[in-house]
This record gives structure tokens, sequence and C-alpha cells, in this order.
């Protein structure tokens, strides 16, 4: 079986309000796949959905978690964390979700280096934005070596310097609509560029972004 999304040489766009939800092996628990490897990898990138009261057993992740709360409460054994938190469980960490209330994530799994174990656990919604380029506004989430991850804030009307990606880029639109010259990308849209892509990014709204670049 091939791999689903893992050729990196190419250019991926999903609108996940578009997909189907596929049930996981949890009863309540359900994924939309973004990126899925077919070997024992373990290399995922999804949107999961926790129906109120549900659970996922407890598991370990070898080689990283990364995880953004799209709605709801998700929650652990360590923790409750609203809508708008960041977390990033380093390698060979261990937890039990579940949500009480019930909740939407985004979740990259087996994607750190090995060598990047730091815990981060930012609420986005009282972290503060610091000044970006032009317009821009932006709040750091993480970085090692050469990757970045990060919200951007685009106000209404701006346009972007045409740029390129070395290591490439991930993109998932939190609110508003991104846009350039390939296309329009609305709310719950995931983008993924490869290495050296190029584009001349802007928006018409304003638009938050959950960025991640320097990994591919």
């Amino acid at each position: 079986m091939a791999d689903l999304n893992l050729d990196f040489s190419k250019r991926i766009v999903i609108n996940t309000d578009q997909k189907p939800w596929i049930n996981s092996p949890m009863p309540g628990v359900r994924r939309i796949p973004l990126a899925r490897a077919a070997d024992e990898s373990g290399h995922i990138t999804s949107i999961v959905q926790y129906q109120p009261g549900s659970y996922f057993s407890g598991h370990s992740h070898p080689l990283g978690e990364e995880i953004f709360v799209l709605e709801g409460i998700f929650s652990d054994e360590h923790g409750d964390y609203e809508k708008g938190t960041y977390l990033r469980n380093p390698p060979d960490s261990f937890h039990q979700p579940f949500s009480k209330q019930g909740c939407t994530i985004l979740v990259k799994l087996n994607q750190f280096d090995p060598e990047d174990k730091q815990q981060v656990t930012i609420n986005t919604n009282t972290a503060s934005w610091q000044p970006g380029i032009g317009g821009l506004q932006v709040m750091p989430l993480h970085d090692f070596e050469r990757q970045y991850t990060a919200l951007v804030k685009w106000p209404a009307g701006e346009v972007f310097q045409p740029h390129s990606h070395f290591g490439g880029e991930e993109i998932f639109v939190l609110s508003g609509t991104f846009k350039d010259e390939h296309g329009s990308y609305p709310k719950h849209t995931w983008i993924r560029s490869p290495h050296l892509s190029e584009h001349h990014p802007f928006v018409e709204q304003e638009t938050i972004i959950l960025v991640k670049v320097g990994h591919l």
C-alpha cells in the first residue's frame, strides 16, 4: 500500500471541511487523515475529533506528538487544554487523552528530531503577538535548529513579499481565507509546500494561520 501524501516533493492542498470522517478503533473518536505512513515509522498528520465522553487508550510517542486544539477542550492525565492551545509532547512521552465535552484537534505524530525533547504547552488565547514583516503579527510557538512553528495574523488587505521556503512549509488556516497565486484557501484548509517552493501570499480579510517551516 502506498503512503498517503508522504511524497514531500509534491504540493498538497486539502480543505478538511470537505473530507469525510473515518472511525478510529476507539468508540467516539474519528479522524480525517492528511498524511500517513503505511510502514512502521508511524508518521501521521490528521484532524481528530473526540465526541463528548470519548477517550483514546494510553499510548507513547516514539518521535513525539504535536497538537493544536481547534474546538472544544482536549484533556489527558496532565491537564485540560482549551481551544487555541498548542502542545508538544517529546519523543517517548506517554499519555491517555480524552474529552469530557468533545473536541477537535490537529495532530502530528512521530515527526520530531530525536534530540528535540522540549515539552511545550501554550494557550495562544493569552500569549502575546509580536510585530512581523509589514502588517503581520507573529506568535512564536516552537523552534528547533531550522524548524520553526508559529501563528501568523494577517490584517485585511495584507500582501506579503514573494518568497521561497527552505525546508518546505506547512500551513493550517485557522480563520479567514489565505490566498496566493496558486489558489484560495478557506478556514480549515491544510497546505503543504515542498522544499524551495515559492509563492506570493496575500489576504483580503483578517486571517490567522498556523505555520510550520524547515521540516520537509
